[in-house]
């Protein structure tokens, strides 16, 4: 068995195994309601870290270059086209080969 396979196993039976706790604290405990209490916590903490990170990404990298800073050389031709010669045109046209 792969080191991939075993993790994945057990990170599946972990998942259960909470799912079961999970299941025990809420419908079978005195703690319900502190249980529903901290689920919802944590769910909103993991919300607002995720949007945060997000702002810290957003505040931090720096913005685009704008598209009128770069120098785009319509008139002139390339270099590369000095150097290449013309291919010859030919009036009828190679058919295809099918493979």
């Amino acid at each position: 068995m792969d080191n991939d396979q075993a993790l994945g196993y057990i990170i599946v039976l972990g998942s259960l195994a909470a799912i079961v706790i999970y299941f025990w604290l809420i419908f079978f405990t005195p703690w319900t309601w502190r249980v529903i209490q901290v689920s919802a916590f944590l769910a909103v903490i993991g919300v607002l870290v995720i949007i945060g990170w997000i702002g810290y990404t957003m505040m931090t990298t720096p913005p685009p270059m704008p598209i009128e800073d770069f120098e785009f050389d319509f008139d002139e031709k390339s270099s590369n086209e000095d150097e290449v010669a013309p291919a010859e045109s030919n009036d009828e046209e190679e058919p295809l080969e099918e493979t």
